[in-house]
């Protein structure tokens, strides 16, 4: 509630002539809304304000902004990792980031070795679908708009979205049908052998329909 108080009285007050630093708009709600709030401010502040803004965010897709809107560029500190270490290097460059820092961030904070350790651990489960409280049921997701895409068309207004499944940081649905063809090495199968398992995947799949 703090930041959106702050943020409306932004958008309600600011004048051509004022400079707008706005920083991770949306982070303290979920995906979707944060990401549709960060996108209609940015917009609102281009096209409507036009104040000039600095507007920091982790929402990748808010780079394809200036695609749509003129005005609009995209910027990023320049930074480089050594040992395990990130190092600034103060220089502003064009473009956004390709990465992110986080856990390199943590760690030059100050954060405990341990609870960065932790945290490498719980990362690699996740990028990797292993995390062993990522299975919810099915009747838990809510079905909402797509984020938005990188590439659409139109004049910066939110695209056509379809209804996809929302899940939430640790929602996957468990597919007995794609864990067993990870464990097949098809390589090592003989033409016999690769139609017994393309039959056994068949049969996982129409019991878990």
């Amino acid at each position: 509630m703090v930041e959106m108080t702050e943020t409306a009285n932004i958008l309600h007050n600011a004048t051509p002539n004022s400079l707008v630093l706005m920083d991770e708009v949306g982070r303290g709600t979920s995906t979707f809304d944060g990401l549709s709030l960060a996108w209609a401010c940015a917009k609102h502040l281009a096209e409507s304000v036009k104040a000039f803004t600095l507007f920091a965010t982790h929402y990748f897709e808010l780079t394809s902004l200036p695609e749509t809107i003129s005005g609009i560029v995209n910027v990023h500190l320049d930074a480089t990792e050594h040992k395990d270490r990130i190092v600034f290097l103060h220089k502003v460059q064009e473009g956004p980031a390709s990465k992110s820092y986080g856990l390199q961030v943590a760690k030059l904070a100050g954060i405990p070795s341990n609870v960065i350790e932790e945290a490498q651990n719980q990362l690699h489960l996740l990028e990797n679908g292993e995390h062993p409280h990522a299975i919810k049921s099915a009747n838990n997701l809510q079905e909402t708009p797509s984020p938005l895409p990188l590439s659409h068309q139109g004049r910066g207004d939110l695209p056509n979205l379809q209804p996809v499944l929302q899940s939430g940081l640790f929602d996957v649905l468990p597919n007995p049908a794609l864990d067993a063809l990870k464990k097949i090495n098809p390589d090592s199968l003989s033409p016999r052998e690769a139609l017994e398992q393309l039959y056994r995947l068949k049969e996982i799949y129409s019991k878990g329909k």
